[in-house]
């Protein structure tokens, strides 16, 4: 299934034309989902229809698909019905978010809506609720799920439990998505606003390392900023990123030479599937460079996890083979040449038997 970026907007709470200049700005760089909530209106409902059409037009032409977030409340409030749906087709948005569910049989028949509006589930629970769905025929085509954001520090989701919750919905070929933060921006839908992700450990990493995450887990397809407005340094880091293999940011050190840059930089490495617990090897490598000599330097060290190696020329056969340390050990056959970025060492549990993966220079 193809994987996404999106952002996230609140017409209630933001200025319309840094909501358009903000629409662009990701569109430039790859983002091609949009969240929007509709769960702060408090105008009447023909200034909301103007406002929100406004905006969805605008996504529409830059080829969005919008999903709005909607409660219980917004449909008494703005006079709709969950059994009539035209409001949110006409505003021209492609699917909306149910913040709250009903028994099932309701949700079921509302993907069978004749405009084929997308409905969104919470994925943020570890219940049946999806299955009891799918028990009343679901039309799967129309039926998403998207995980919560969390705007108060210390509750977001621990890591098992949102896999739990996701499997739930992978494993029913649903697309699925989940929330990142943003660490300059301030605007989401409440008061509270310490950052929106949906996973706890993300909410002071850097964004693109809340991403790889995402991907890596295999399980999110759509990776929406949760909070606005990101900046333009990490909507382009966040679009320049490979979404279907992981990506290390590597700092190298200026001792390296250029057989280890080449080996680091511009080969496809490839965990041997007969894997080890001390190192992730990539060997592939060894036989491109065979003929490469590669002195010993920055051998006598123990290196730590997240150090990456190369076999020098005291290491036979293995010399140029890459290695990336996971546990601590020494070994004056290899040469260090550099560390993973300390953030992105807990994406080393996502390198298992044949896990394919590059390296980005860390400036």
């Amino acid at each position: 299934m193809p994987r996404r970026l999106g952002i996230s907007i609140y017409p209630d709470h933001s200025d319309e034309a840094h909501n358009e200049r903000y629409l662009h700005q990701a569109a430039a760089n790859g983002f091609s989902r949009l969240f929007m909530s509709m769960l702060e209106i408090t105008e009447d409902k023909d200034r909301v229809v103007a406002k929100y059409r406004r905006l969805i037009q605008l996504a529409k032409s830059l080829d969005y698909e919008v999903i709005l977030d909607v409660a219980p409340n917004i449909f008494a409030q703005l006079g709709i019905s969950y059994d009539d749906l035209s409001f949110f087709a006409d505003l021209g948005a492609d699917g909306i978010r149910l913040d709250q569910g009903f028994d099932g049989q309701k949700e079921a028949l509302m993907t069978y809506n004749p405009q084929h509006l997308i409905i969104e589930l919470n994925m943020s629970n570890d219940v049946a609720y999806l299955d009891n769905i799918l028990s009343y025929q679901a039309n799967k085509p129309f039926l998403y799920g998207c995980h919560n954001f969390y705007p108060q520090e210390g509750t977001g989701l621990p890591e098992d439990f949102f896999m739990a919750c996701t499997n739930r919905f992978k494993r029913n070929n649903l697309r699925t998505a989940a929330f990142i933060s943003s660490q300059v921006a301030t605007i989401g839908p409440w008061s509270v606003n310490d950052g929106l992700p949906t996973l706890e450990a993300h909410r002071h990493l850097p964004i693109t390392v809340q991403a790889k995450h995402l991907f890596a887990t295999g399980v999110i397809d759509d990776v929406i900023i949760g909070n606005a407005y990101a900046s333009d340094e990490e909507l382009a880091a966040l679009g320049a990123l490979d979404r279907y293999q992981l990506t290390f940011n590597l700092a190298l050190l200026p001792t390296s030479n250029p057989v280890e840059r080449t080996i680091a930089f511009d080969c496809q490495h490839v965990r041997r599937g007969d894997i080890t617990e001390r190192v992730v090897r990539s060997t592939e490598v060894r036989k491109q460079f065979a003929a490469e000599a590669n002195a010993p330097h920055d051998n006598t060290r123990q290196f730590e996890r997240g150090d990456v190696v190369v076999g020098n020329d005291d290491f036979g056969k293995y010399k140029n083979e890459l290695q990336v340390v996971l546990e601590p050990h020494t070994d004056a056959r290899k040469n260090l040449i550099g560390h993973i970025s300390q953030a992105e060492l807990p994406l080393l549990d996502f390198v298992g038997p044949w896990t394919k993966f590059k390296f980005e220079e860390r400036k």
